[in-house]
């Protein structure tokens, strides 16, 4: 079994975060680690407050996994201060960790800032150590420096992040209005685009985490970039359309949606 390590931010109500992560690499076979980064208090409502973990407990976590456990690949999902991207960037490198998905998280659905500013610099720096960065438009606009509002703009803004170092960029189009286009641009320069489909659910908490957690997990089981952002696609799109409601905001894709099924789970 491929072992996969998650790096991010804990969402105490499992739609988000390092348990979206850990349980979209369950459905993906593969045996998922997780290095926390921060505790949040949220819940479908919204982040609440958030506690950051020690740069000391970080280092740690990632020292014991690497120093006993092969990792076939990493995803990096939240990380709020240039202290903490720093102290991950360094331990990275020092375990030579390869297959690094960068989800870049700035702004939770709630639009809680989840990155501080003064770290948006450090990230870019960051970016490339990634075989593939996930941002959305928002995010990609910050990074690349620019507005996109169409498809060639996420093309030129995935070129600029690209610049950064990183060697692969998934542009995800949902926040577009006229359709949800996804733009990947490969290393060698090749463009694919993935149309997507709106479904009509509010219930969309998680996406991006669980979106960046599969890729990762497919590319650790040796599939090619393209080829896992395009199971990732079929996989999160599935999810969405078996998502449901729990508490009074925005709920969880449906992450076991078979097992969901088997167990004759009713989504009401």
């Amino acid at each position: 079994m491929k072992k996969v390590l998650t790096i991010a931010g804990s969402d105490s109500c499992g739609g988000a975060g390092i348990q979206a992560d850990l349980k979209a690499m369950s459905a993906m076979g593969v045996y998922g680690m997780s290095v926390i980064t921060a505790v949040t208090a949220q819940n479908t409502m919204g982040v609440f407050g958030v506690q950051e973990i020690s740069k000391e407990i970080i280092e740690q976590q990632i020292k014991v996994i690497f120093e006993d456990i092969e990792v076939d690949s990493v995803k990096i999902g939240m990380l709020s201060s240039s202290e903490i991207i720093r102290t991950i960037g360094e331990a990275l490198k020092k375990y030579n960790a390869k297959n690094i998905v960068i989800d870049p998280v700035m702004v939770s659905k709630s639009e809680y800032k989840l990155l501080k500013d003064e770290a948006i610099e450090e990230l870019k720096k960051f970016i490339a150590l990634g075989e593939l960065v996930t941002p959305n438009i928002p995010e990609g606009e910050i990074l690349a420096g620019m507005e996109i509002k169409n498809e060639d703009d996420m093309i030129e803004a995935s070129k600029r992040i690209q610049k950064l170092g990183t060697k692969n960029v998934l542009m995800k189009g949902g926040h577009r209005l006229d359709n949800c286009t996804d733009v990947l641009l490969l290393a060698d320069g090749k463009v694919v685009k993935f149309p997507g489909v709106r479904i009509d659910t509010k219930n969309t908490h998680g996406t991006g985490c669980t979106l960046s957690s599969t890729i990762a997990s497919l590319i650790g089981k040796g599939h090619s970039v393209e080829e896992s952002v395009r199971l990732g696609k079929e996989y999160i799109t599935e999810a969405i359309r078996n998502s449901f409601p729990i508490g009074h905001g925005v709920g969880p894709v449906g992450h076991f949606v078979d097992l969901y099924k088997k167990a004759g789970v009713k989504y009401e």
